[in-house]
């Protein structure tokens, strides 16, 4: 695309911006005036940026399959890691092996700004970033990183529910469900009854927004300043049915434990609100909480047509993604 004639903010996706908004900068990048257009060619079109790329990769210790490159902030200008550094942002270019792999980055930071901007869900800062031929990537801030380059504490639900590639084998991030992940919340969480309200939004979202990734090692603690451990912001939201044809449910089981399903889930094959009632009754939610967390994901919200209309999807998948969005809601409505 031509990074210079943008019309929306490649952040918040507020429209009449050109580059970074003003809200953008300050909750990203702590103010300074940072470009949307990184200092680097993309790797397939430039042999020393790809070795430059390779070499950043072996350092970098965030998990997961699609490639992911630790930048540094330097004054106003985002750069590569080198030997020894501290990271604190992640890039996450065009992956391979997906459908529409050019929709990866785009599908990401909406569905993770209609987290945050519709659902009011704590997420990770984020934005799109642009190489200088215009393919785009997406930028987040790591949350586990403090100001002085050491790290905050963080555990993600695989490693609270003992699973391993070792003792459980090559699916262990799968084989478990989302009641048995809000009992993990109870155990290691003094706070728990807030944080599992948050839990219980989340899950609803992906399901609503066909998160088909959301599996253990997408579920984290953090450490707060009080040195406890609460639910870390939500990170890796994305709409997979966009690319591959998956379930409703990252997690093997499903939301429970058990083999519960109301009859409506038995008769349609997707969850409907009496699943997430009991689901967030399972997990330890108020009763008197339950409609009041599960309603805004029932309600129309004009916003989220807006954030998808203003999104750097192309227009083909802006329909699929409303689509996909519309039906998700209809079950739940059910």
């Amino acid at each position: 695309m031509n990074v210079n004639d943008l019309k929306f903010c490649p952040g918040t996706l507020a429209e009449g911006f050109v580059s970074y908004s003003p809200a953008c900068l300050r909750n990203l990048f702590n103010g300074k005036r940072v470009n949307h257009v990184l200092p680097y060619e993309q790797p397939q079109q430039s042999e020393e940026v790809a070795e430059l790329f390779m070499e950043n990769r072996k350092r970098i210790s965030i998990s997961g399959v699609q490639e992911k490159l630790s930048l540094l902030l330097e004054k106003n200008h985002l750069r590569l890691t080198n030997e020894r550094e501290q990271g604190t942002y992640i890039l996450k270019p065009i992956p391979v092996d997906l459908k529409k792999v050019d929709q990866v980055p785009a599908n990401e930071h909406l569905t993770m700004q209609i987290a945050r901007q519709v659902f009011g869900i704590n997420t990770a800062e984020n934005a799109l970033i642009f190489f200088k031929n215009g393919a785009p990537a997406y930028i987040t801030r790591r949350f586990d990183v403090k100001d002085d380059f050491t790290k905050w504490g963080i555990e993600d639900f695989a490693t609270l529910a003992g699973k391993t590639r070792d003792n459980a084998g090559a699916n262990f991030k799968y084989e478990y469900s989302y009641e048995e992940c809000g009992l993990l919340i109870q155990k290691y969480v003094s706070a728990w009854r807030v944080e599992i309200e948050k839990y219980f939004s989340l899950v609803v979202f992906n399901f609503l927004f066909s998160n088909g990734d959301a599996h253990l090692k997408n579920f984290s603690l953090l450490e707060s300043t009080k040195g406890d451990y609460l639910l870390s912001p939500a990170y890796d939201l994305i709409n997979t049915r966009l690319h591959v044809d998956d379930t409703d449910f990252a997690l093997d089981k499903g939301l429970f434990a058990t083999d519960f399903k109301s009859e409506q889930y038995k008769k349609s094959g997707h969850p409907c609100k009496s699943d997430f009632s009991e689901f967030a009754k399972r997990i330890g939610v108020s009763e008197s909480r339950v409609d009041k967390l599960l309603n805004p994901f029932l309600e129309k919200h004009s916003l989220i047509e807006t954030l998808v209309n203003h999104s750097f999807l192309s227009e083909s998948n802006k329909r699929g993604y409303l689509l996909m969005y519309n039906t998700k809601r209809n079950y739940l409505i059910a």
